[in-house]
C-alpha cells in the first residue's frame, strides 16, 4: 500500500483493530461520520508524488472524504483476508465462505473506486452474493485472479469489460444463473478454462442445443420442400398471385378463372349451352374479363390446334375485334379471356331502338372491316357473326367470338356474313323466328326478292327512295352470300368494293347537307360520318 504519515499510521492501525471481523450496520454510520485526520491530506500529496498512478491521485471530482473512508475499509479489508503484512502490502481479498460481511464490502463502491493498485486476487465465493454482475470489482483491472462461483448471481455478463483486464488469467463464475451468452462472445470462452463456467447459465445448454439442431437440420429442409411446393402451386394454379414478371404472359389457369367468377357462380354467368358458357369475372388485378368456357373432352390435337389459334387470337389489334387476353387449355377445361366490352349487343340494339339505314350502314361497314383484316392478315381465324354476338362499344361494332373449327371455310365464312347483312337489313332472328333457321330465314329473303322487299326491310325504319335502293343494293349482296351454288358466291375482293360502294353513297348523300338543315341533325351527322365530311350546299 501506499506510504502515509507516522501520526496517521498509529491513527489508522488504532480504527484497524477497533473495528470488529463482521462489519455492522453502525460501522457504516461511523465510517461517514469519520474525518480524515489534519495532515491526510498532505500524506496523500506525498503518495500521489511518490507513484502518480494511485487511482486517488486521477480522482475528479478529489473528494478527501471519500478516499479517507475507502483506506479505512481497504485496512480492515487486508486484515480480515489474512495477508501477512497489510502495512505494506496488500495482495488479495479473501472474502471465501463469509456470506454476512462479503456483500457488504461489494456495496463500498467508494472502496473499488479507489481499488489498491497490489490487489492482484479477488475471491467472493460463496459469498451469498445475489443480483446482478457486481461490476465494482472489474474497477480492479490490474488482478489476476477472478472467483465469483457458488452464489446466486444472475443476468448477463459485462463480457465485453473483461477485455479490460489483460492480466486475468483464473476467472471461476461456475454455479451461478447467469444468462446464456451469446455465439458471437466464444473468444470469452476460449480465453479461459471450460470449468471456469460449470452450470453458470453462460454455457448454451447442450440437451437445448440438440434440440435446436435437430428442428434446423430437419425444419430448413422441409421449409425449403414446403416453399417449392407452394412455389409450385402459385406457378401451376395461382400464377396471378405471382410478381408481374413471373407470370406467364397469355395463359390462365382454371383456379384463375374459377377465382375470378366466384367459382364459376351462376351470378357470374352470362350465358350457357351444353357445350360451352360465357361467364363475367374480374381478375385479381382489376381487369373485367369476359371468359368463355368450353366442356367438351377434346383430342390431344385439338388441344394443340386449340392452343396454335389462341396465340394467334393474341395478336388480333383491331377496332371491331375485341382485344383477346388469353386462353385456358386444360384437357377439361378450355377457356378464352376477353376484355369485358359494357354495352348491347346489335340483336337487343336493332329490336329496342330500331335504328336508322345509316347507323346500321355503319355497323356492317365496322364488322366488313373487321373480317378484311382478319382475311388479309389471320384467314385462319373463325368467328361468330351472330347479331347477338356482336357488341357495341363507344359506337362500334365489336366481333366478341371466335370459333375453332378446321371446316370454318372462306366459303362458310361469306355466307355467314350475308346472313348478317340481311338481318341487319330485316330485324329478323333467324334461330327464333324461323323454323329452319338460317337455311329458312335466307329462303324466307329469296321469296319476296325482288317483287315484296318491303316485307324484308325493317318497317319500323324510315323507308325513303334513297334508303330503300340501298337496303336492296344490301339484300341483293347478302343474298350473293348465301348463295351457295357453284361460282356465283363473290370473293372477299368483291365483296370489299361492294361495301365500299354503298359507304361512298352514303357519305355523299350524307355531305349534301342544305342550309337550312338544324345543328341539332348536324351534329348528329357529324358522329356518324365525321366532321370533315359535312360540305353545305
Amino acid at each position: 500500500m501506499a506510504l502515509i504519515s507516522a501520526n496517521f499510521l498509529v491513527f489508522f492501525l488504532t480504527i484497524s483493530l477497533s473495528i470488529p471481523p463482521i462489519l455492522t450496520a453502525s460501522v457504516v454510520e461511523d465510517l461517514d461520520n469519520l474525518k480524515p485526520p489534519p495532515d491526510f491530506n498532505l500524506t496523500i500529496t506525498n503518495n500521489c508524488l511518490r507513484n502518480p498512478n494511485l487511482r486517488y491521485c486521477k480522482a475528479s471530482p478529489f473528494d478527501l472524504h471519500e478516499i479517507f473512508k475507502s483506506t479505512i475499509v481497504a485496512s480492515h479489508l487486508c486484515n480480515i483476508s489474512n495477508n501477512p503484512n497489510c502495512v505494506e502490502s496488500f495482495p488479495k481479498i479473501d472474502l471465501h465462505s463469509q456470506p454476512k460481511i462479503a456483500p457488504l464490502y461489494l456495496s463500498f463502491t467508494f472502496f473499488w473506486k479507489y481499488c489498491p493498485l497490489t490487489i492482484l486476487s479477488i475471491d467472493l465465493s460463496n459469498g451469498s452474493l445475489k443480483g446482478n454482475f457486481p461490476f465494482e470489482v472489474l474497477n480492479c483491472s490490474q488482478i489476476q485472479q477472478l472467483d465469483l462461483s457458488h452464489n446466486e448471481l444472475s443476468g448477463d455478463v459485462p463480457v465485453q469489460n473483461f477485455d479490460h483486464l489483460p492480466n486475468l488469467t483464473f476467472l471461476s463464475l461456475s454455479y451461478n444463473h447467469f444468462s446464456e451468452c451469446k455465439i458471437s462472445d466464444k473468444n470469452f470462452f476460449k480465453r479461459f478454462n471450460t470449468t471456469s463456467f460449470i452450470h453458470s447459465g453462460l454455457l448454451p445448454n447442450q440437451k437445448k442445443f440438440r434440440v435446436k439442431a435437430v428442428l434446423l437440420l430437419v425444419g430448413f429442409p422441409i421449409s425449403v420442400v414446403v416453399t417449392i411446393v407452394w412455389f409450385g402451386w402459385l406457378c401451376f394454379w395461382r400464377p396471378d398471385f405471382l410478381p408481374k414478371f413471373l407470370q406467364r404472359k397469355y395463359k390462365f389457369t382454371p383456379s384463375t378463372l374459377k377465382a375470378a367468377t366466384n367459382g364459376l357462380s351462376k351470378r357470374n354467368l352470362v350465358a350457357k349451352s351444353s357445350t360451352s358458357g360465357i361467364y363475367r369475372g374480374i381478375l385479381r388485378d382489376g381487369n373485367e374479363v369476359k371468359i368463355e368456357i368450353y366442356w367438351e373432352t377434346i383430342s390431344r390435337e385439338s388441344r394443340r390446334r386449340f392452343v396454335e389459334q389462341c396465340k394467334i387470337l393474341v395478336q388480333l389489334h383491331h377496332k371491331n375485334i375485341v382485344p383477346v387476353l388469353g386462353w385456358c387449355d386444360n384437357r377439361r377445361f378450355r377457356a378464352i379471356v376477353t376484355k369485358w366490352i359494357d354495352g348491347e349487343n346489335l340483336e337487343t340494339w336493332l329490336s329496342r331502338s330500331a335504328p336508322p339505314w345509316k347507323q346500321r350502314v355503319k355497323a356492317f361497314i365496322g364488322i366488313a372491316s373487321g373480317i378484311c383484316y382478319l382475311h388479309e392478315e389471320w384467314p385462319e381465324v373463325g368467328y361468330d357473326l351472330k347479331t347477338r354476338n356482336i357488341r357495341l362499344s363507344s359506337g362500334e361494332p365489336l366481333i366478341s367470338r371466335f370459333k375453332f373449327d378446321h371446316h370454318n371455310s372462306s366459303t362458310k365464312k361469306i355466307y355467314k356474313f350475308g346472313v348478317f347483312i340481311l338481318e341487319m337489313v330485316s330485324n329478323r332472328r333467324p334461330l327464333e323466328d324461323f323454323e329452319r333457321g338460317e337455311t329458312g330465314f335466307v329462303e324466307w329473303v329469296k321469296i319476296h326478292y325482288p317483287d315484296n322487299l318491303e316485307n324484308v326491310i325493317d318497317k319500323r325504319m324510315k323507308r325513303t327512295g334513297h334508303i330503300v335502293r340501298e337496303a336492296t343494293d344490301a339484300i341483293e349482296m347478302g343474298l350473293m352470300c348465301t348463295d351457295l351454288s357453284s361460282g356465283n358466291q363473290p370473293s372477299w375482293d368483291h365483296l370489299s368494293n361492294m361495301v365500299s360502294n354503298i359507304w361512298t353513297c352514303k357519305l355523299s348523300l350524307a355531305t349534301r347537307v342544305p342550309m337550312h338543315t338544324s345543328s341539332q341533325q348536324i351534329v348528329h351527322w357529324e358522329i356518324l360520318f365525321g366532321p370533315e365530311t359535312i360540305v353545305f350546299h
